[in-house]
């Protein structure tokens, strides 16, 4: 306990938070008598504090600063919202002398149908009001047998277009390669059972036919005018779900040589979307001809997702095929050399020492076949046909498409350390019947190990009676 004979405030801490029997509580303080001051030194008097026992406790008041506070933001906040919103509908209203809202009422022009003629010029909402009926969706469906002997069914998704009033219709081989069931589905909501007439993998076409009359058609177009720079428009399914889309882009290259699975092709190549589904589909012009078929199989690249690049199938390239398609279920006439060949390679070059490490090397020759006509025999390295360098067989492939049966090129090749040229004339490739078809893919899916056996038992050649000619005319296809 402290306590000061100069003072009258008492401090104790020794029964602090013990319980008191005489505990009585706390009464409010009445107010403090003001202190006495005194300036003489040493004479402060302590204010003294009084207690009323009559006296009622007042309720203790509550602080109202908060509340003041409270009550003025939420003032500002009316005020500010009603002044804003005043000031909105003042605006507009008024402002800088008198501000209005800008409305256009401008009527919207209605797309015509066109007639497409090869003379009018259209925007693309008219290209596309006038030739969407000729687009059709196509959805096939295959059945095939896994490795457990159980059937399986796949489906895929494609576009085309009519070219015959009476339902035949042109797409990708690829579209239906392998389908059992083909659906067509119109424009107008018309659903058709598809039949394939005809298709052929190098040139990646294939021919419907739809049982219908009056069909609305499209009209092709020359692919040999298109121009780097021309507007182009692709109809069609992108991803087989946004049917009957409009893509719009430019020509990139009107003449771009790609090779997609060993398989040369000649496209038109533009920057207009191209999508999985849009495969078969039309590239139109301004004039709303067809000048190719769309594929976007080749629009990818080493299973790379790309932007800008899209290539079509000329259409000029392939007029002839299609009409020949249509009217004998496949391709007539298509150039024959009647050779067994294979590219050239530097292990070859090196084993048979050949100074030679580009061309196409001459397996074996058919009897009176095209090539044994023109003096061609085992062991020849093809180099050139008339103008164009042969390094591949895709090479060759290529220069072979641009002819058919019957014409005649020069053919220069390499002969035991010499050039020579010669004229050819193209035999017609044999037809192939479907079982015929069959047989040759289920020979070139047989495995590595199943060789031809001895065809030269009195051969000269390594590898125990057959050598790598026997082994390349095996595996590889005549020409």
């Amino acid at each position: 306990m402290y306590n000061d004979e100069n003072n009258t405030y008492r401090y104790s801490r020794g029964d602090e938070g013990l319980p008191r029997d005489d505990y009585q509580p706390q009464q409010p303080m009445q107010e403090p008598v003001q202190p006495q001051y005194s300036y003489q030194q040493g004479s402060y008097e302590a204010p003294r504090y009084s207690y009323d026992p009559e006296q009622k406790p007042r309720k203790p008041q509550k602080s109202r600063t908060g509340l003041k506070i409270t009550a003025l933001i939420l003032a500002c906040a009316l005020v500010g919202g009603a002044c804003g919103f005043g000031g909105a509908l003042l605006a507009r209203r008024v402002g800088y002398g008198k501000t209005t809202i800008q409305e256009s009422n401008r009527t919207a022009a209605e797309v015509e149908i066109q007639k497409v003629d090869g003379k009018t010029l259209m925007d693309p909402a008219e290209v596309y009001a006038s030739t969407v009926n000729s687009v059709v969706s196509i959805n096939s469906s295959a059945v095939s047998t896994n490795i457990f002997g159980q059937r399986v069914e796949s489906a895929s998704s494609g576009s085309g277009f009519i070219v015959t009033a009476d339902g035949y219709i042109v797409t990708n081989y690829h579209v239906v390669e392998g389908a059992s069931s083909i659906a067509v589905d119109m424009y107008n909501g018309d659903t058709y059972k598809a039949a394939l007439v005809g298709g052929d993998p190098d040139y990646d076409l294939a021919v419907l036919k739809i049982e219908g009359k009056d069909l609305p058609v499209v009209t092709l177009g020359d692919s040999t005018k298109v121009n780097v720079g021309d507007t182009v428009l692709a109809i069609g399914n992108p991803l087989g779900e946004l049917t009957f889309s409009q893509s719009r882009g430019s020509v990139s290259s009107a003449n771009r040589a790609i090779n997609v699975d060993g398989t040369p092709f000649n496209m038109i190549q533009v920057d207009a979307s191209i999508n999985p589904g849009n495969s078969g589909g039309p590239l139109m012009n301004l004039y709303g001809e067809v000048i190719g078929i769309v594929s976007a199989k080749y629009s990818s690249y080493a299973n790379t997702v790309v932007e800008g690049l899209g290539f079509a199938i000329p259409i000029s390239d392939v007029q002839a095929i299609i009409t020949d398609i249509m009217e004998n279920g496949q391709v007539t006439g298509k150039p024959y050399l009647a050779i067994t060949a294979g590219t050239m390679t530097q292990e070859m070059a090196t084993q048979y020492q050949i100074d030679l490490t580009e061309g196409v090397f001459v397996y074996s020759v058919e009897k009176d076949g095209a090539g044994a006509k023109a003096g061609l025999r085992l062991g020849d390295i093809i180099t050139k046909v008339d103008d164009k360098e042969i390094k591949t067989m895709d090479d060759l492939s290529a220069a072979k498409k641009g002819h058919k049966a019957g014409d005649t090129v020069t053919v220069t090749y390499y002969r035991e350390g010499q050039y020579y040229t010669t004229e050819l004339t193209f035999d017609e490739q044999p037809l192939m019947t479907e079982t015929e078809q069959e047989d040759t893919q289920q020979q070139q899916q047989q495995p590595n190990n199943q060789y031809p056996g001895n065809q030269y038992p009195n051969s000269q050649y390594p590898y125990g009676g057959f050598d790598m000619f026997d082994l390349y005319e095996y595996f590889f296809g005549r020409n």
